[in-house]
């Protein structure tokens, strides 16, 4: 199969008791599913999942419950909930899988890990909203681009507004932007201008991810934590990154830092994020 053929993906669709979720399948070789964040879709792994094929690997993405091409109207919109959806898909397809998961979907992903060890035989968390988070009243005065994303992401979420959710986005995305971000926030914020659609972010957005911190110590399975070093949602995104690592049990988990990177280190630099995923996944397929 050459690399045109294995890349190829048709939208599927796994219908669930309250909805459907949408992905695409391309590539063979081990499972590895890319589970995008809050007020975001599939495509943005679009880079990741084409380097992550050329390496040899089987790769989904899918929208979560409430975004992208997956179904509106769930009745909530918790990391428990899409945990739940991912070991779905996952059994669906098979599996054991690989979740690589991004912010909320990172919560997702330690849930899942501890719910179906037998289906989740590792995980990637990148800039993962996994721990109860804080305010940092003193980062607010002190860390500009902290600050910033802080009243960005509130405005957003109290107000519903796909405006400041893209003011956002253009902040989480520091620097040079990649060569598909013009299209993929276009794309975006069409979805996000569905009825219904930032309303699902806003409840996300208000979905504490205790439900994920609480499950840390029960993942056995190899993890990695990825993180930007200039991301917005933390004073520290180094620390916080280090926090989530250290919460699981001795030896499970390592740290990578991406410099340069905002919230959004697969989209801005998916080449340094693959090999960071695939040097990663070597080691413990070997261990």
């Amino acid at each position: 199969m050459n690399s045109t053929q294995a890349e190829r993906a048709t939208t599927r669709f796994l219908r669930l008791a309250a909805g459907e979720l949408a992905y695409d399948v391309t590539g063979e070789g081990r499972l590895v599913v890319l589970a995008h964040g809050m007020g975001d879709n599939r495509r943005v792994f679009a880079g990741l999942r084409s380097l992550l094929v050329a390496a040899g690997y089987r790769v989904v993405t899918t929208d979560l419950r409430g975004h992208g091409e997956s179904s509106a109207g769930w009745p909530s919109y918790s990391r428990s909930d899409s945990a739940a959806d991912l070991v779905a898909l996952i059994r669906h397809l098979g599996g054991p899988a690989v979740i690589v998961g991004h912010s909320f979907a990172g919560g997702a992903a330690t849930i899942a890990a501890a719910d179906a060890p037998d289906l989740v035989d590792a995980v990637v968390e990148i800039s993962p909203f996994t721990r109860a988070q804080k305010i940092d009243f003193a980062g607010l005065g002190s860390n500009g681009r902290y600050r910033k994303g802080m009243l960005l992401l509130m405005g957003a979420g109290m107000l519903r507004s796909v405006g400041l959710w893209m003011r956002y986005l253009d902040h989480a995305y520091p620097g040079v932007k990649p060569q598909a971000y013009a299209a993929h926030v276009r794309v975006l914020e069409d979805d996000l201008r569905r009825k219904g659609r930032m309303a699902v972010v806003a409840r996300m957005g208000m979905a504490a991810p205790t439900d994920a911190g609480a499950r840390l110590g029960e993942v056995r399975c190899p993890a990695l934590i990825i993180g930007g070093d200039l991301d917005p949602d933390w004073v520290d995104p180094g620390a916080e990154a280090t926090a989530v690592a250290a919460a699981m049990p001795s030896g499970v988990a390592r740290v990578e830092m991406v410099e340069g990177a905002g919230h959004y280190a697969h989209a801005q630099y998916p080449d340094r994020v693959a090999v960071a995923v695939t040097g990663f996944l070597r080691q413990v397929a070997r261990g």
